[in-house]
């Protein structure tokens, strides 16, 4: 099998070298592998840079699109990829060097197993806040993941995302794209396979406050996205997904004293971890008001749909 790993980005030039130059490192898997990059309209010199260093990046085939979303540029990666194997990733991923031979093996052994490909095999994501080393961190109980289908890390034969419909380009804003395509895989009968030994390390910044703000918004539109989830998939499944249920408009009111802990109420003890070096557990406390902003987001949009407004 030829891989063509799909990477999306905008904006993330300074971790994206990191990915790039660890997807360089690679163990030889199959019969080889490309790194589709699919620049997203990037402002930051992101192209101009590949461009310059094409020598030092030498499996990376770059293309371009103006500012459309990771819908529309994960599937320019697939129609461009002339692998028969895609390997999503995000470019804040770094990886080891036994990642893809990983995903190979655990390919292999499920296809052979079943007698067919209809499998595909989900990475394991380790979140980390750690720039200079990013792999140097472990595995916590938070990196945990339920996702059937997630682009962080999953590696699936190239035709059944063509017969699938590829990515739903509607969903421009945060949220639910590709668990959305996973639905639609799943009803063609694939299977997930876990492959834990093809791990990756999702880099973002340590949490501070004012990333609350970018955060508030971006669990808005993951409730905006959701409907248009359920829309397309009207299943008590979805509705648990999206968080469209009493149970979590009853939780995450009452976790949050109904909004009375929100970012501003909090805001002290917030920043008391943060200035103890616990930006990870004042992420995960914050966590309960940006579930009752999620919640929120997510029945406003649905009441604007059926009033007309949407």
């Amino acid at each position: 099998m030829f891989f063509s790993v799909v990477i999306p980005t905008y904006n993330r030039l300074p971790i994206l070298t990191k990915c790039l130059h660890a997807l360089e490192q690679q163990q030889p898997a199959g019969q080889g592998y490309e790194v589709v990059v699919v620049d997203d309209g990037s402002t930051d010199g992101t192209v101009e840079f590949l461009q310059r260093n094409a020598e030092r990046f030498t499996k990376v085939r770059l293309f371009q699109q103006d500012h459309a979303g990771p819908s529309a540029a994960r599937n320019l990666g697939v129609e461009k990829a002339i692998g028969d194997v895609i390997i999503f990733i995000d470019s804040d991923l770094v990886v080891t060097p036994v990642f893809l031979s990983a995903h190979e093996r655990s390919l292999h052994q499920a296809w052979g197993s079943q007698g067919n490909d209809r499998a595909f095999t989900y990475g394991r994501v380790i979140n980390t806040a750690n720039f200079d080393d990013p792999t140097a961190e472990p595995y916590k109980i938070t990196d945990f993941s339920a996702a059937y289908f997630a682009t962080g890390n999953v590696a699936i034969a190239r035709h059944w995302l063509l017969k699938a419909g590829l990515f739903d380009t509607r969903f421009q804003l945060y949220g639910w794209e590709d668990l959305e395509l996973g639905v639609r895989l799943k009803q063609r009968g694939l299977k997930l396979i876990k492959c834990p030994d093809a791990v990756g390390y999702h880099w973002h910044p340590p949490f501070n406050l004012k990333q609350i703000p970018h955060l508030i918004d971006r669990e808005i539109q993951r409730g905006r996205m959701g409907v248009l989830f359920y829309q397309k998939h009207p299943t008590w499944e979805v509705r648990l997904m999206i968080q469209m249920t009493w149970l979590h408009r009853l939780l995450w009111g009452l976790l949050s004293l109904g909004g009375t802990l929100n970012e501003r109420t909090l805001a002290p003890l917030l920043q008391w971890l943060i200035d103890r070096g616990k930006p990870q557990l004042a992420l995960e406390l914050a966590r309960v008001f940006l579930n009752w902003y999620n919640v929120q987001g997510v029945y406003a949009a649905y009441r604007e749909q059926h009033t007309g407004t949407v």
